[in-house]
C-alpha cells in the first residue's frame, strides 16, 4: 500500500483559535496552563483531521506557540544571556520575551530579530549565538508531542529543523561563523534523537531546506560531517526533508548522506526527479512532494500520477511515499466552509485538508482502488472548468499590458530635479518625521468594520465613524509634531486584501487565514483572473484627511510586487505578467491621488526582497521585472509628487543596486531590531535618494525612549548624509495600542529634534 505522509500542518486553527488564545494570555486574561491546554486540543484536532483526510503518518512537533525556529533555539538552550534568568523562573514568559520583547517590573528585553522564512511570507525569529555557545536540551517538547499523537491513536513522525539549517539561519553577536558551532551542537542533536528512539519514534523528519540554496563548500562540508556523526548515534530512521526548490548542485551531496529517506519538492523542482532516482541509493525511501504546499489551487492529478508511477517503477512501490511539496503551514486549513465563494471557483481550490485528500486519491489510484477512477475524472472536470472559464481572461487587460513601452517605467525627470521641486513644494525640516501608514486598529475599529460588513451598521454611520477616527489620528499627529501625516488606514482590514477587494480578478475567503508570525494572521486574496481597477480605491479618504490639515498627507498604496507576493497567485501564466497587470491598475490610482491634491504617495513594497529566487542565477530576471513593475506604478507621478516606498526585514546588500533602480524619492526600511545593521548595505553603495531607517520596532509592545532612538539615528548618520535621513518607525502601527503609539511617536519626534539641533 502506498504511504501518504504530511510534512507539517497549519498551527493557528481553522478559526484562528491559537491567535485568540495567545492574545488572551498576553493580555493577562488566561494563564500559561490554560494556553497550553488549548494548544494540546488544537494538536489533537489537527491530527484527527489529517488522519480523516487519509494521511498514514502525521507530523508532530510541527506545532509551535510562536515559531518553529525559536522553538529549536529554546530546545537547545540557545537563549541569550539577558533572558536566561527569566527562562529559569518562567520559561514560557522567557519564550515570549524572545519573540515579542518584555518591558515589565524593571525588566527591559528587546525581541529577537525577525526575518522571512526563505522566499515565503512567514517570518521566523533569528537565533542569536556566539563563539562560546553552550548547547543542552531544555525540556522535552518533541518527545511529549510524539507521545500525545501516539496516545491519540496516530502513527506520528517528529519534525526537527536540522542542525546545519538551524546554524545557517542563525546569527552570531560576535562576528563568528555559526557553522563553527556544529561540533558543539551535534552531541545534543544525537541525545535528542536517542530520546525520541527511547519513546518509540520509528522515523524522524529532519528538515534541511538550506540544501536547495546555492552550493557552498563550507555548507556542504558541514552536511557531510553532521550526518556522518548522527549516523553513529542511537536514533530512529531519518527522513531528510528538502523543499522550496530543487537540489541542483547539492543533489549528489543529499543523496549520499547516510540517512534512511529523502524528501524532494516536485512542484518547484519537478525536473530533478530523474536525477534523484539515478543518484538515490537502493533501498532508501523517496518521499515525493507532489502537491503544492504553498498555493491553493487543486493539482493536476494526472500529471502527479505519472510522476508517482514513474518513481515507483524505478524505486519500488514500497520505497515511494507521497507528500505535499513542503509543510502546509503556508495555506489555510479547509476550503469546505467557504460557501461565500462562487461554487465553480471554490471547486478550483485546495486548502490543507483538500491537499491531503488529493494525496490519498493519488495513493488509492496507485494501489488500484476501484473508486479512484471516478474521483480522478471529477478532478479532471474541475481542472478543465478553470482552464476554460471566461472569468479568467480579459482581452482589454492583455492588450494594455502588451502596449507597455520602456517609457512607461520612467519618471519625467531624474531624482536631483525632482528633489529640488519637492523641497520647494513640501518645505520640510531636516530629519523629517513620518509614520509608515497604519495607526492602531482598536477593537472599536474592528467591531465597526465587522458590523458594517454584516449589514448591522449602515454605510452612513460607518463612514461617520471612519471620518471621526481619521480626524482623531490627524490631530494626534499634529499635536506630536509629525511632519508628513497619514490618515491611519482605519477603513482597511489588510494592506493587500483591502486593494484586492476593489480589483477585478481577485476572490476572497471567509476563513482562509495563514500565519505570518506569532499571532499575526493574514487572509491572502486569491488572484484567479486578469487584474483591472474598476474605480478609484483610496482617493476619498486620502483627500478627506488632507482637507483636515495644512501639513502634507501621504496617500498609501500597496505596491504591485507585494500584492503579488502576499496573494495566492494564479499558476496558469507567469508571475511577471500578473504583476504587470497589478502595476497598471495601481498606476491609475497614483494618477487619481495626484489629481486629488495628494503630493506625497507611498507605494509599499515590503515583499520585494522575499520574492527573490533562492538561486542567485535567477535573481536578475526577477529583479528586472519586479523593479519594472514598481516603476510602472510610480512613473505616472509628476516631479513635484514625492514617491515613498517601504520595505520590511530585507537584507539589502546583494540587491542594493536594484533597490536604487526603483528610483523612489524616499525609501523607509526596518532596521531597529538589527540595531541599524541593515544600513551596512549603504556603506559601500552610495545610495542617491532619501532613506528612513526605522528607529523603533513596532512588532513589540516595548516602547523605547528618545535616547535609544537618538542613538540609532546617530548610527544612521555615520552612513548617510543628514539631508538623506527621514525618521520613522519600522513599520505600520495597526497592531499597537494608542497609549504606546503616542509615547513612542513623541519619543521619535524628540529624537529627530535633537538631531536637527546639531545638524
Amino acid at each position: 500500500m502506498t504511504t501518504v505522509g504530511n510534512l507539517g500542518f497549519p498551527r493557528i486553527g481553522a478559526r484562528r483559535e491559537l491567535k485568540r488564545a495567545l492574545e488572551a494570555h498576553w493580555r493577562g486574561d488566561t494563564s500559561g496552563t490554560e494556553l497550553l491546554t488549548i494548544a494540546r486540543e488544537l494538536r489533537r484536532r489537527h491530527w484527527r483531521l489529517q488522519a480523516d483526510a487519509g494521511v498514514d503518518i502525521v507530523p508532530c512537533n510541527d506545532f509551535s506557540l510562536y515559531d518553529h525556529v525559536l522553538d529549536t533555539a529554546f530546545l537547545f538552550d540557545a537563549i541569550p544571556v539577558p533572558y536566561r534568568l527569566l527562562a529559569e523562573t518562567d520559561p514560557l514568559a522567557a519564550y515570549f520575551a524572545l519573540a515579542r520583547g518584555r518591558q515589565r517590573d524593571g525588566v527591559d528585553l528587546r525581541a529577537l530579530e525577525m526575518t522571512k522564512w526563505f522566499d515565503t511570507n512567514y517570518h521566523y525569529l533569528v537565533p542569536e549565538l556566539h563563539r562560546d555557545q553552550v548547547f543542552r536540551l531544555r525540556g522535552d517538547k518533541p518527545q511529549q508531542e510524539f507521545l500525545e499523537a501516539r496516545a491519540a491513536g496516530h502513527q506520528a513522525r517528529p519534525v526537527l529543523l536540522g542542525p546545519v539549517s538551524f546554524l545557517r539561519l542563525s546569527k552570531t553577536t560576535d562576528g563568528s561563523d555559526p557553522l563553527d558551532l556544529l561540533e558543539r551542537l551535534l552531541p545534543v542533536y544525537a541525545e535528542l534523537l536517542a530520546r525520541l528512539a527511547a519513546v518509540g519514534a520509528g522515523w524522524v523528519q529532519i528538515d534541511e531546506p538550506c540544501l536547495v540554496l546555492d552550493a557552498d563548500p563550507a555548507l556542504q562540508a558541514a552536511y557531510r560531517h553532521a550526518y556522518a556523526a548522527l549516523t553513529e548515534a542511537t536514533r530512529p530512521k531519518l527522513l531528510l526533508t528538502t523543499y522550496f526548490g530543487d537540489l541542483g548542485e547539492n543533489l549528489p551531496l543529499a543523496t549520499a548522506l547516510p540517512v534512511d529517506g529523502l524528501h524532494v519538492d516536485l512542484v518547484r523542482g519537478v525536473d530533478q526527479l530523474d536525477a534523484v532516482l539515478k543518484a538515490l541509493p537502493k533501498g532508501r525511501v523517496l518521499s515525493l512532494g507532489l502537491i503544492d504546499g504553498r498555493n491553493v489551487w487543486r493539482a493536476n492529478l494526472d500529471n502527479a500520477l505519472v510522476l508517482a508511477r514513474y518513481a515507483q517503477g524505478h524505486a519500488g512501490a514500497d520505497q515511494v511515499w507521497l507528500a505535499p511539496s513542503c509543510s502546509l503551514l503556508h495555506v489555510p486549513v479547509d476550503a469546505e466552509g467557504e460557501t461565500g465563494l462562487d461554487p465553480e471557483l471554490r471547486g478550483w481550490l485546495a486548502f490543507a485538508r483538500q491537499k491531503l485528500e488529493e494525496l490519498r486519491l493519488l495513493a488509492d489510484a496507485l494501489d488500484g482502488a476501484p473508486s479512484a477512477e471516478a474521483a480522478l475524472a471529477a478532478a479532471r472536470g474541475r481542472h478543465e472548468s478553470r482552464r476554460r472559464s471566461a472569468r479568467v481572461h480579459r482581452q482589454d487587460v492583455a492588450a494594455r499590458v502588451a502596449a507597455l513601452t520602456p517609457a512607461a517605467a520612467h519618471r519625467p525627470s531624474p531624482y536631483p530635479v525632482r528633489r529640488e521641486r519637492q523641497d520647494a513644494g513640501l518645505r520640510l525640516p531636516r530629519y523629517p518625521t513620518t509614520t509608515i501608514g497604519s495607526f492602531p486598529q482598536t477593537p472599536e475599529v474592528r467591531r465597526a468594520r465587522a458590523l458594517n460588513r454584516a449589514g448591522k451598521l449602515p454605510d452612513t454611520d460607518y463612514d461617520a465613524f471612519l471620518a471621526a477616527e481619521i480626524a482623531r489620528c490627524v490631530r494626534v499627529q499634529e499635536d506630536i509634531g509629525i511632519d508628513v501625516l497619514v490618515h491611519g488606514e482605519f477603513e482597511r482590514n489588510d494592506m493587500v486584501e483591502y486593494f484586492g477587494e476593489q480589483l477585478d480578478g481577485f476572490a476572497f475567503t471567509r476563513n482562509g487565514w495563514v500565519q505570518s508570525y506569532g499571532s499575526r494572521c493574514v487572509k491572502p486574496p486569491i488572484i484567479f483572473g486578469d487584474v483591472a481597477r474598476p474605480v478609484p480605491m483610496t482617493v476619498r479618504w486620502s483627500r478627506h484627511a488632507q482637507d483636515l490639515t495644512s501639513r502634507p498627507m501621504k496617500g498609501m498604496l500597496t505596491g504591485p510586487v507585494t500584492v503579488l507576493q502576499w496573494s495566492f497567485v494564479r499558476d496558469d501564466q507567469s508571475r511577471s505578467q500578473t504583476c504587470r497587470q497589478i502595476a497598471l491598475a495601481l498606476r491609475d490610482e497614483v494618477a487619481d491621488l495626484e489629481a486629488a491634491g495628494i503630493g506625497v504617495i507611498q507605494i509599499d513594497e515590503p515583499a520585494l526582497r522575499e520574492g527573490l529566487p533562492l538561486r542567485r542565477a535567477e535573481w536578475q530576471r526577477y529583479l528586472d521585472w519586479a523593479v519594472e513593475c514598481f516603476r510602472i506604478t510610480a512613473a505616472v507621478a509628476a516631479d513635484e509628487t514625492q514617491i515613498h516606498t517601504h520595505m520590511c526585514y530585507s537584507e539589502f546588500n546583494d540587491i542594493i543596486e536594484s533597490v536604487a533602480a526603483m528610483d523612489a524619492d524616499v525609501i523607509s526600511i526596518e532596521t531597529s531590531r538589527s540595531r541599524m545593521e541593515l544600513l551596512d548595505a549603504f556603506v559601500k553603495f552610495r545610495y542617491p535618494n532619501q532613506i528612513g531607517p526605522g528607529v523603533y520596532d513596532i512588532h513589540s509592545p516595548r516602547v523605547p525612549d528618545s535616547g535609544e532612538m537618538h542613538a540609532l539615528l546617530r548610527k544612521a548618520r555615520e552612513v548617510l548624509a543628514p539631508e538623506q535621513i527621514w525618521v520613522n518607525p519600522d513599520c505600520g502601527l495597526k497592531t499597537r495600542g494608542w497609549t504606546e503609539t503616542r509615547e513612542a511617536l513623541e519619543a521619535m519626534v524628540a529624537a529627530a529634534r535633537r538631531m536637527r539641533a546639531v545638524a
